[in-house]
């Protein structure tokens, strides 16, 4: 397996992703099968990258393990204000997100739920505003 940096020429986007190996990467670009999950556009490059030392008592890697605590510290304080603020409609979001807005149906809270990438493009075509949020999930218990 090999990671590569890739860069999005249209929207700027930078982003890493897992190949099989380099001919593998060069066989996707070949038939046009890489693309910017930000924009869709083809038009994806691999950027510069360094090579990644690895050594057993790495004051960096210490740094990325605080950094990821810290960043799923804060996801998990964000999906507990969902919790106590919004009402959770599982695998109906969509459903419900419709019902909302073109019934202009009236919700005591907000609403959070599951959907697929599809039904978030076509809730966004609709003009139905959705976001797609992290979720981490709680293995303490």
């Amino acid at each position: 397996m090999i990671k590569y940096n890739l860069i999005c020429k249209s929207c700027n986007l930078n982003f890493d992703s897992w190949f099989a190996s380099s001919v593998e990467y060069e066989k996707l670009k070949k038939k046009n099968l890489l693309n910017c999950h930000n924009c869709n556009s083809l038009n994806v490059q691999k950027s510069l990258m360094a090579p990644r030392m690895i050594s057993s008592s790495s004051s960096r890697s210490k740094q990325e393990i605080k950094k990821f605590k810290s960043v799923q510290n804060t996801i998990k304080e964000y999906q507990k204000f969902i919790k106590n603020n919004f009402e959770y409609v599982g695998k109906n979001f969509a459903y419900e997100a419709r019902s909302i807005h073109y019934d202009k149906k009236k919700k005591e809270k907000g609403i959070y739920g599951t959907a697929s990438k599809k039904d978030l493009k076509e809730l966004k075509e609709e003009g139905i505003d959705a976001h797609l949020l992290p979720w981490v999930e709680d293995k303490s218990n």
